[in-house]
């Protein structure tokens, strides 16, 4: 079959029609509207379709000026009232234009007077400027001379201080005589104020020493602020609050010690006159508690502007000094002092009176720590230049004098009366009634308060001035003890042999009579066995306390060097009664190579006869009964008995082997020299115990 061939127009239609998108927004927009008013599909309507369409194009289009012909009514309306306001304003315009050639003058004179207005206006500014910086009110000038003093015063014041630094500004420009005459002016006013000011302060300062707790209103504050400006008039005022305050305290005191608080609470202090520590306690708590009150009350009107604080006074002193050359402090100091040395006389009375009615040595140092403490105290709040810390520092230096004249007199008295030696070598009860006061002292010491500010004062001069006449009084008991030969003897002699022993042979006989020789101390032994008891019974006590660890120090070595001296002498006893001592130095100089001497078993002194008897005599009393050797029994502590024990036995030792070292050396020559030291020198130091 044969295909039939298509147009090419109609075929560009078809394929346009094929290749268009039948789902694009405006192809269905159109449908839509298409189907409101293409309701049959028919051959006919097919073929009418354009018509249709346009039909409806045409029938919208009439709708659309059916209902835009309101609208154009309105905007020719509208044209005829802009065509009528048009012509209105063309109206105006020519008679304005008429109008502004007649109105010409009038608008330059107005701008000619407002220029004038703005210019009036200025100097008028300049001069309520310069009457605000330069003249006073009538209301300020009522306020500086006949006002009752209040704010309107003082604010009228620093007007007149302002008015006279701005006239020295005035004085650097052209206009000086007007700052000079101004300058006048407010001098005058100024002068007479302060005066007013000055005598209302003065007044109001003799109220406050009316009272015992006075008030400082914020006014005396601000006129004091204000006084201080004029140093001569401030001192005025400074001096009469002194005076003021001088008064009231003196009679505050007065009646603390005679009247007592309101109610007698708290009790009048002369109450306890009897006891001189709270007695003199009491003045100082009174007159500390009081330099707090009046010191604050003093800073609060000479110093309105500082913080009422309790620092020390070299620290205040040293801030203030730096930002205000320490003016204040120094009127604070002028006026504190005054107030406070009218105190002074009857406190000073009573404490002489309390120091001369001779307390006992606790008291009195108690009184002169508690007299050093409120010197630091009240220095730091009052300065040390002060009436009244010069009072205390002299009744502290009274107070010490006393404590120290008590200790003289108790020396003097002990040295005067020495008491004897007991029998056992104890020390005397003045030594234990003196330790034990020294302790209590210490205790007292320890115990005191220090201020900030102190330190405590050194203690040896205390312990030297209470030990020193006691230890010159143990020493004078010990001299006379000595020199009246007054000997007892440490342990007892053996039994007395009997009457059969006088048979023994000779070399018995001298040990015996050795040995009883040996058990009968030296004279001096005693002597220093009492002494090293005292030294001792002062020292014990002492080693627990730090204050005394010198003094404590310094008796050990008072004991080392009598026990050396007491151990001497007994070694040199014990080698006496052997007949050693006259040849310990052949014994010496053998070993020295520079002296010069024959050899020993020559010399008469040393020869072997001669040492072989001392020799028996030396080790009958090492090897014989218990009580050969000194054992020191008298000797009170344990432990110094013992070392002295020791030592004579190490003395002894060396002694023998120094004997036994020349003995065994050949150049000395002693023919069986075994058989004359039958003991080697290890084992008499086994025997001595060591």
């Amino acid at each position: 079959m044969a295909t039939v061939g298509v147009a090419p127009g109609l075929s560009r239609k078809l394929k346009k029609v094929l290749e268009s998108r039948t789902d694009s927004p405006d192809l269905l927009a159109s449908l839509n509207t298409l189907s409101t008013f293409y309701t049959e599909n028919t051959p006919q309507a097919r073929r009418n379709l354009r018509s249709t369409i346009e039909k409806r194009c045409l029938s919208i289009n009439h709708d659309f000026l059916r209902a835009s012909d309101s609208a154009q009514q309105a905007l020719d309306r509208v044209e005829e009232e802009v065509n009528a306001l048009a012509d209105c304003c063309d109206r105006i315009a020519k008679a304005l234009n008429s109008c502004s050639a007649t109105t010409g003058d009038i608008i330059n004179t107005t701008e000619r007077l407002r220029q004038e207005l703005e210019i009036t206006t200025q100097r008028q500014e300049i001069a309520s400027c310069f009457l605000r910086d330069y003249q006073l009110s009538n209301e300020e000038i009522n306020a500086l001379r006949e006002e009752e003093l209040n704010e309107n015063f003082f604010k009228a014041l620093s007007h007149v201080q302002e008015i006279h630094a701005n006239c020295k500004i005035l004085l650097r420009t052209h206009h000086q005589r007007a700052g000079l005459e101004l300058m006048d002016m407010m001098a005058v006013y100024q002068e007479g104020a302060y005066e007013r000011l000055c005598r209302w302060v003065q007044a109001e300062c003799r109220r406050l020493g009316d009272s015992d707790n006075p008030e400082v209103g914020e006014l005396l504050k601000t006129a004091v602020r204000c006084l201080k400006e004029r140093p001569v008039l401030f001192n005025y005022c400074a001096e009469e609050v002194a005076n003021m305050r001088h008064n009231a305290l003196f009679r505050r005191f007065l009646s603390a010690l005679t009247r007592g608080g309101p109610g007698e609470l708290p009790r009048p202090i002369e109450v306890h006159a009897h006891d001189p520590l709270r007695y003199v306690g009491d003045m100082l708590g009174w007159l500390h508690q009081a330099l707090a009150s009046e010191r604050e009350l003093v800073l609060v009107l000479l110093d309105p502007d500082a913080a009422v604080d309790t620092e020390p006074f070299a620290q205040r002193s040293s801030k203030i000094t730096e930002s205000d050359n320490g003016k204040t402090e120094s009127d604070l100091k002028f006026v504190l002092d005054r107030i406070f040395e009218g105190v002074c006389r009857p406190f000073k009375v009573r404490v002489e009176q309390v120091l001369q009615s001779q307390p006992n040595l606790i008291i009195a140092y108690k009184l002169s720590n508690t007299l050093e403490f409120y010197c630091y105290t009240i220095s730091d709040l009052l300065g040390r230049e002060t009436s009244l810390c010069n009072t205390i520092w002299l009744l502290k230096d009274a107070a010490q004098k006393t404590f120290f004249d008590i200790l003289k007199s108790r020396g003097e008295k002990l040295l005067r009366y020495p008491p004897l030696v007991a029998v056992d070598l104890s020390p005397p009860q003045a030594l234990r009634e003196g330790v034990s006061v020294l302790l209590e002292i210490i205790e007292t010491h320890d115990s005191m308060m220090v201020p900030a500010s102190g330190k405590k004062q050194p203690f040896d001069p205390v312990i030297s001035a209470l030990l020193d006449p006691i230890i010159q009084m143990c020493e004078q008991a010990a001299e006379a003890h000595k020199s009246k030969g007054v000997t007892h003897s440490s342990r007892r002699s053996r039994a007395s042999t009997e009457s059969g022993q006088m048979s023994k042979s000779s070399f018995d006989a001298i040990l015996s009579n050795s040995s009883s020789t040996l058990s009968s101390q030296d004279s001096e032994t005693p002597s220093k066995i009492f002494l090293i008891n005292c030294l001792s019974a002062i020292q014990q006590p002492l080693l627990g306390h730090e204050v005394a660890s010198e003094y404590a120090k310094n008796l050990g070595s008072m004991i080392d060097n009598h026990m050396n001296i007491l151990v001497g002498k007994e070694v040199d006893a014990i080698l006496r009664r052997c007949g050693l001592s006259k040849k310990m130095p052949y014994f010496r100089n053998s070993f020295n190579k520079e002296a010069v001497q024959a050899p020993l078993a020559e010399i008469e002194d040393t020869s072997p006869a001669s040492l072989s008897e001392c020799l028996k005599i030396f080790f009958g009393l090492i090897l014989g009964s218990e009580s050969s050797l000194p054992e020191f029994e008298q000797m009170q502590v344990p432990k110094l008995r013992a070392d002295a024990c020791l030592q004579v036995a190490k003395l002894l030792a060396e002694a023998y082997q120094l004997i036994y070292s020349a003995i065994m050396d050949p150049k000395n020559g002693y023919p069986d020299p075994k058989s004359l030291a039958r003991h080697p020198p290890h084992q008499i130091q086994t025997i001595l115990g060591f």
